[in-house]
């Protein structure tokens, strides 16, 4: 569902549920939606990430390999069935195929379905009401081999128990190595902060509807999943033009940084924030040609990184530093607080 943020939610969901469940995780494709083409692209798995720190916590194999090698064996033609929690479209089926990007999905490995399987009331939430164990009993290994969802066996946004399994999620060489380049030649010695800016106009019509939906998106990354510490604002979520400098140059000055790398959906600000940090001798930079997940890897290695509360963009790369111990923070949160308030938000 969605772009790489959602989708990569949507994997640590799916990574606990094949978990649990003593299953071994077909890795699927990244589903990208590139200008100018028709449908979704496939992008193989590995092309982002390695394969030997998931198979350390469970068994994976890469989708095209096992269409390959194993599919014909153990998901004969004949009897490939989509599972899907209640009939998806017209009639009583799943529909697995219908729509963008289901169709490219299956078409890129050539699969037909057959059947249809409704599963509810079964859901995906293996860390409660004994989940595992009822999957496992109306869907045993011997008598349903494959389970081919229409959707990822997972909820969006992550479920707070799957979210330290982002530590298994490790870039790849062709990755790492784009974004050690930028930060070794482009970026000034010294320490540097990295931030995330949405700003597109896609994303300030998402963000009018916070007042009916105060934990849009990933909102619990920051406000917690019972919106425990707060509720999501506008500036949390479109932060205006001072506030960012603001956050910014308080930043520069507590790590004494030499430099600041954007990232961002849209307009990355950079004559703007040049300007605000003119008198603090400090330089800011974008990739020449963005790409998003080297975005992520340069922002997962900055000494600070601020980021937008709402966006699954942003968790990715809060997820990754958390797993390393990195500091982070989100425009325009926490609010400003004091005495018991201020107090209970840091113990939280």
């Amino acid at each position: 569902m969605g772009r790489f943020g959602n989708q990569a939610d949507h994997f640590l969901g799916s990574l606990a549920f094949a978990k649990a469940l003593n299953r071994t995780l077909a890795l699927p494709p990244w589903v990208e939606y590139r200008f100018g083409e028709p449908k979704s692209v496939q992008v193989p798995f590995s092309h982002y990430f390695k394969l030997e720190p998931l198979s350390e916590f469970h068994k994976v194999i890469p989708m095209e390999e096992f269409m390959d090698k194993i599919a014909t064996k153990v998901w004969p033609l004949t009897d490939r069935t989509a599972f899907c929690y209640m009939a998806r479209g017209q009639g009583n089926d799943c529909n697995a195929k219908e729509g963008n990007p289901f169709g490219p999905f299956w078409d890129t490995f050539n699969v037909d379905f057959v059947n249809s399987e409704f599963y509810g009331p079964l859901n995906y939430d293996v860390h409660h009401q004994d989940m595992a164990r009822k999957w496992n009993k109306r869907y045993p290994p011997q008598k349903s081999p494959v389970l081919a969802f229409t959707g990822a066996p997972a909820s969006f946004p992550v479920q707070q128990e799957n979210k330290d399994l982002h530590k298994y999620l490790v870039w790849s060489d062709r990755i790492v190595n784009r974004a050690v380049d930028f930060i070794r030649n482009v970026l000034p010695i010294g320490a540097f902060i990295g931030i995330h800016l949405r700003n597109g106009v896609d994303w300030s019509r998402a963000c009018e509807h916070l007042e009916h939906s105060p934990n849009l998106f990933s909102a619990p990354q920051c406000l917690g999943y019972r919106n425990e510490l707060g509720i999501a604002s506008q500036e949390m979520c479109f932060p205006p033009h001072d506030l960012i400098a603001k956050q910014l140059k308080l930043a520069v000055k507590k790590y004494n940084a030499k430099s600041v790398f954007v990232s961002s959906d849209h307009d990355h600000l950079i004559p703007f924030l040049t300007k605000a940090l003119k008198r603090m001798e400090v330089t800011v930079h974008k990739l020449a040609n963005p790409e998003p997940h080297v975005d992520l890897a340069i922002l997962g290695r900055a000494n600070y990184f601020i980021g937008n509360c709402i966006s699954s963009f942003t968790a990715f790369a809060k997820r990754e530093r958390d797993v390393n111990g990195l500091p982070s923070g989100f425009w325009g949160f926490p609010p400003n607080r004091t005495g018991a308030a201020k107090q209970k938000h840091e113990e939280l």
